[in-house]
């Protein structure tokens, strides 16, 4: 855009500017001007009074540190999801092998058979859950204090 003058209108307080516009931008600006039923003055002189606002930088700024706060918080979210997860996954395995005693060899056949079994009703169940059941992550309090060392510890030995 280049200025051509910068002259005063008679009895006015506004002052003319004449620019040059690539026609691109100039029809963008003409249909704009059309379809808001504004002239095209009117949105110049808002682009140009809001492209030298300060506070046209803030603004973004402020925008930006929202979207990245909501992001934060959304990763947050997703790390205490797979914390659960992986504690409750640890929890199971624990509590798993320290309680299942080996089979005979004459047992294990029946065993795996029925294992497929119990796994595809397991398999079923989770996708009952998932569609319409509260979640996991929902049923667990997010201001629960972590316990101590020692605690856990107390825990784990009963």
């Amino acid at each position: 855009m280049t200025v051509l003058s910068s002259e005063p209108l008679k009895n006015a307080k506004k002052k003319r500017l004449s620019a040059y516009l690539d026609p691109d931008v100039m029809n963008a600006l003409t249909d704009y001007a059309a379809r808001r039923d504004v002239s095209l003055s009117l949105i110049a002189e808002a682009a140009i009074a809001s492209f030298l606002s300060p506070d046209a930088e803030d603004r973004k700024e402020a925008a930006i540190t929202r979207r990245l706060d909501q992001i934060d918080r959304r990763i947050q979210r997703v790390e205490r999801d797979v914390g659960i997860a992986i504690e409750t996954l640890a929890l199971f395995v624990r509590f798993w092998l320290s309680s299942t005693p080996a089979l005979p060899e004459s047992a294990q056949a029946e065993a795996r058979a029925k294992g497929l079994q119990r796994y595809d009703r397991f398999v079923d169940a989770l996708g009952r859950r998932l569609s319409k059941g509260p979640k996991l992550r929902q049923e667990i309090a997010e201001d629960v204090p972590p316990i101590s060392r020692a605690d856990a510890d107390d825990l784990a030995a009963r």
